[in-house]
């Protein structure tokens, strides 16, 4: 199997994005596809997000990072067959496969900033280390309308095409250092909190899907209303750099046992061996992450 069988069998077709969303994504490095899930759809994984909070408590996000000031989950595939449907998300999946190529899931994670909280760095998901080395398309799925009060995601158009700016360690795969030039460090911005010129916030109701290139500077912003802001962040990486999450060594029996061919192999857990049954456990130690620590690792 490949990615165009993949997706097909899973309904999602080459024209998903429009030819004006494919020039978004190439010139500006995002889109935004409006209420693509449906409120059914969007009402079942919000419900879902809420009940596996209540499990994991203070452990939520484990996988990756925990988030002081905003609720994390991570490992979500794994947890809960209500977010299988993102198997099948088709503006960021046809957006991936057009800018990447082969692909695979890197990971399912959600996001929802407290009141006052939430600010982020502007950061990049990912590194590259040439000019079209595109690793990683990444998206936000509205659970809950978003914005400008309640933590919106805010971009930079175009930055895609600039210096990786604070990515994330776990993200920097086999690169060891960002190259970065004067040139780059004259656009850099002196407090990756503080707006940036020429910046926007994504906003849209619930259901909505904003597709970002994962090279493009973004971040989250505080939380000003206290209103809910929950987001699934659904990344999708090109198929030779490994998962954020390693589908095969979180895999459940219940995930393996309801997936079909073509979703094994998004997934790229095709003939693995479940190794846990039954609800992930949980650890009694977690690293925890503040939007401090997003240190640069250009030199």
């Amino acid at each position: 199997m490949n990615t165009a069988e993949a997706l097909d069998t899973l309904g999602v077709k080459t024209d998903a994005i429009s030819d004006e969303q494919r020039r978004q994504l190439d010139d500006d490095g995002f889109f935004v596809a409006e209420a693509f899930f449906s409120k059914k759809a969007t009402d079942e994984m919000r419900s879902e997000f809420d009940r596996l909070r209540e499990i994991e408590g203070d452990f939520g996000g484990h996988e990756v990072h925990i988030e002081p000031g905003a609720p994390r989950l991570s490992n979500l595939f794994n947890k809960s067959p209500a977010f299988d449907r993102c198997l099948a998300c088709a503006p960021t999946l046809a957006a991936a496969h057009h800018l990447l190529g082969e692909i695979h899931t890197y990971s399912l994670n959600a996001r929802n900033p407290l009141q006052g909280q939430g600010q982020q760095v502007l950061h990049s998901d990912v590194p590259r280390t040439a000019p079209d080395d595109w690793r990683v398309v990444n998206s936000m799925i509205m659970l809950d309308d978003m914005t400008e009060e309640n933590g919106a995601t805010r971009v930079v158009p175009g930055s895609h095409r600039w210096v990786s700016l604070n990515v994330p360690d776990v993200n920097m795969a086999e690169v060891k250092h960002i190259e970065v030039t004067p040139e780059d460090r004259k656009i850099m911005p002196e407090d990756a909190e503080a707006p940036y010129p020429g910046e926007l916030l994504l906003t849209g109701e619930a259901g909505t899907v904003a597709v970002i290139n994962g090279h493009t500077w973004h971040g989250g912003t505080a939380n000003r209303s206290g209103a809910p802001r929950r987001v699934l962040h659904l990344a999708i990486g090109r198929r030779d750099i490994p998962q954020q999450s390693v589908e095969r060594d979180f895999l459940t029996d219940s995930l393996y046992e309801r997936t079909n061919d073509a979703m094994k192999y998004l997934l790229d857990i095709e003939g693995a061996e479940p190794k846990i049954r039954g609800y992930p456990p949980l650890p009694t130690e977690a690293r925890v992450w503040t939007a401090a620590e997003a240190v640069d690792k250009a030199s």
